[in-house]
C-alpha cells in the first residue's frame, strides 16, 4: 500500500546490484521472480539507471542510490507514497526526471507526501503545502497562497547613469528619500523599501534622477522569502 523514500541511503545492500536490490524487494511484495525482475528493469529504466542496475550498489553515488530508492518506492505502484528529500543529491536533470515520475503516480491517483528543504521545487508541483517551523505547522494551503504570504521588502537592481561607486550611490540614496535605504553589493545595489512603500514609486524616482534600470528582482525567491516570514525570522 505504501512506497517510501528514505531520507538516507543505507537501506540496500550493497555487495549486490541494483536490479537485484529490486528483485528481492519485490518478492517482498509477493511478486514471482519473473515479473519482479521485469518490473525491477523498468523502474531502473524509469529512474535513469538501466545501465548501471548490474553494478553493485555499494559502487553508486549518493544521487544514484537516492534514484534507486524512487525505484524501489515505485516497484508495486502503491496508492500511497511518502517521499523523504528524495531530490537532495540530485543534478537538476535527475531531480526534474524523479519529480515526474512522482507527479504521474500523483496523476495515477496516487496519495503523495513530499518533505522538501528546496522549497523552489514545489512550484508547479505540489497541489497542497503544510509548512513546519520548530515542530509545529505554521501554514497549510496551496503554492499561491504561500507565497501571498511573502513579506518582499528587498530587491537586488542593476543600474546606470554614467556616474559610479560614491557618487551614483549618493544620487539613489538622495532620490529615494524616506521610501526606503539602498546599498551597493559589487556590481549591483540592495534596495531596502520602508513600511508601506511602493516598488514602483521608488523605482521611478530613480529613473527621474537619471538613473537607468536594467533589472530588479527580489533577493530571495517569492516562496522562500513566504516560509522565512512564517518562521518569524527575516534574515
Amino acid at each position: 500500500m505504501i512506497g517510501f523514500v528514505p531520507s538516507g541511503d543505507r537501506s540496500f545492500y550493497l555487495r549486490i546490484s541494483g536490479l537485484e536490490n529490486l528483485v528481492f524487494f519485490a518478492r517482498l511484495h509477493g511478486m514471482r521472480r519473473r515479473a519482479a525482475t521485469a518490473r525491477a528493469r523498468t523502474v531502473l529504466s524509469q529512474v535513469g539507471l538501466a545501465e548501471a542496475g548490474t553494478k553493485k550498489v555499494g559502487l553508486y553515488s549518493h544521487g544514484m542510490q537516492k534514484r534507486l530508492s524512487v525505484a524501489r518506492a515505485l516497484l508495486a505502484d502503491p496508492p500511497i507514497l511518502l517521499v523523504d528529500e528524495a531530490t537532495h543529491d540530485l543534478d537538476p536533470d535527475g531531480a526534474r526526471r524523479v519529480r515526474n515520475l512522482v507527479a504521474n503516480a500523483a496523476m495515477r491517483g496516487a496519495a503523495v507526501v513530499w518533505a522538501t528543504q528546496r522549497l523552489e521545487e514545489i512550484a508547479g508541483f505540489a497541489t497542497r503545502v503544510t509548512v513546519l517551523n520548530e515542530g509545529r505547522v505554521s501554514f497549510v494551503g496551496t503554492v499561491p497562497e504561500l507565497i501571498a504570504r511573502a513579506e518582499p521588502d528587498r530587491y537586488v537592481l542593476q543600474l546606470r547613469n554614467g556616474a559610479r561607486g560614491p557618487e551614483l550611490l549618493s544620487t539613489l540614496r538622495e532620490a529615494l528619500g524616506p521610501l526606503g535605504s539602498i546599498e551597493a553589493s559589487g556590481d549591483v545595489f540592495v534596495l531596502g523599501l520602508a513600511d508601506r512603500a511602493i516598488l514602483g514609486d521608488a523605482l521611478t524616482r530613480f529613473a527621474g534622477a537619471g538613473v537607468e534600470i536594467l533589472s530588479c528582482h527580489l533577493e530571495r525567491p517569492p516562496i522562500e522569502d513566504a516560509v522565512v516570514a512564517l518562521s518569524g525570522s527575516r534574515r
